[in-house]
């Protein structure tokens, strides 16, 4: 057989192999497309009637289009009589589980002397409808914030993000200009987070891009900034990207800490309460 006999089945198999391998590309691709909200977000719903125990907590409901969202609010006990509190600590939490996991470590809130409002998003707790777009969860986010802050009209304000919270949070203080900015684990944008974990699919898939270091520089106060050294799910060096793009950031980088045990970690929770005592 000559040459180009041997060849050709050659040639005619490393094409069926490179084609396999863009249709099967092009699958996990499209999977990606339609499973991405499933991915980003993990909610634990609640029933309507679940109790959310804790002293100086109460439930709060308020429409937006097409759904019914639901939050926590812990107010700072009152003494003589008298509400005694610094201002408002608007936390939005990352994206799994619902309000009632994460409003943890209730003594830590009590002792910074402000109250706290977390939002559940659609679908998370007993907020209802679905995530559908990028745009619907800053809608829903502002829609919390203006329904709560008029209550705290001069005094400090305080946004909190953490994990998926912290796009939220960024675009939110550039809106609003709270006293102080607070991020725990964040990206630079949903798209860097996607790189470094599918380096093989585009970036033009995502439809939930979440581009935090756009915004960070219009955020005007200050910005204190924490990540574990150990985080596996999303790099301490977003957290570096983003204080470079700040104006005003303080980078907290904590030894021996991933991505879920932020809160349990001491120099997190000294550092935090420091900040909030001196606002």
């Amino acid at each position: 057989m000559s040459a180009r006999g041997w060849a050709a089945p050659l040639v005619r198999a490393a094409v069926i192999a490179t084609l396999s391998l863009l249709v099967l590309w092009a699958v996990l691709v499209a999977a990606l497309w339609w499973g991405q909200d499933r991915m980003l977000f993990e909610p634990t719903p609640l029933g309507a009637s679940a109790a959310i125990a804790g002293p100086g907590v109460t439930e709060d409901w308020f429409e937006v289009s097409g759904a019914r969202l639901h939050a926590i609010h812990f107010r700072q006990p009152s003494v003589d009589g008298l509400r005694r509190t610094k201002g408002l600590i608007f936390f939005l939490h990352g994206n799994v589980g619902n309000v009632a996991t994460w409003f943890i470590q209730p003594e830590f809130w009590r002792d910074s002397g402000f109250d706290l409002y977390m939002l559940d998003y659609r679908g998370f707790g007993k907020s209802t409808g679905r995530i559908q777009s990028e745009a619907q969860l800053h809608a829903d986010v502002l829609a919390a914030w203006n329904r709560i802050a008029p209550e705290y009209a001069g005094l400090k304000t305080v946004i909190i993000g953490r994990s998926l919270g912290t796009g939220l949070a960024v675009q939110l203080a550039a809106n609003v200009q709270p006293d102080l900015l607070v991020l725990v684990s964040p990206y630079s944008s949903m798209t860097a987070v996607m790189n470094y974990h599918y380096p093989w699919v585009p970036n033009a898939i995502l439809r939930f891009p979440l581009v935090s270091e756009r915004f960070m520089g219009l955020v005007k106060g200050p910005t204190l900034i924490f990540h574990g050294l150990n985080d596996a799910v999303i790099p301490w060096q977003q957290s570096q990207i983003l204080s470079r793009s700040a104006r005003h950031a303080q980078l907290v980088l904590l030894p021996n800490v991933g991505h879920g045990d932020v809160h349990e970690d001491r120099i997190y929770l000294n550092t935090l309460q420091d900040r909030l005592h001196k606002l």
